[in-house]
């Protein structure tokens, strides 16, 4: 993955990962906490939490004997910042689209396409 953003999207494209950060974004905690709702193994969360690490998703805390993972925004926003720019188009595109069926509408009486 060449860079943070293709990081992010990868990170996010698996329904887990997605679950776990949503779990973070309560608070920390620990991989037996994050793992307790899913039917897998703790090795397999670790992976996972692996994979959010490297996108810098997500960071472990060093308090004693615990080390809880918690939500790193950064990436998020950046994922978040790069779709903003494509809902917009979509909105113009559809705001747009509403203008010329209304104007159809107005022309046409509102009795759909005309033959």
């Amino acid at each position: 993955m060449a860079d943070r953003l293709s990081a992010a999207f990868s990170a996010l494209a698996d329904p887990t990962r997605r679950a776990i950060l949503a779990r973070l974004a309560l608070g920390e905690a620990s991989v037996t906490e994050l793992a307790e709702p899913f039917e897998m193994s703790l090795p397999a969360i670790s992976k996972h939490l692996k994979v959010l690490e490297k996108a810098g998703m997500i960071a472990q805390s060093r308090e004693k004997q615990w080390r809880p993972r918690r939500l790193e925004p950064g990436p998020l926003k950046e994922a978040a910042d790069w779709l903003e720019n494509y809902r917009r188009f979509w909105d113009e595109s559809f705001d747009r689209l509403d203008s010329y069926l209304k104007m159809l509408q107005a022309k046409g009486g509102g009795d759909g396409p005309q033959s």
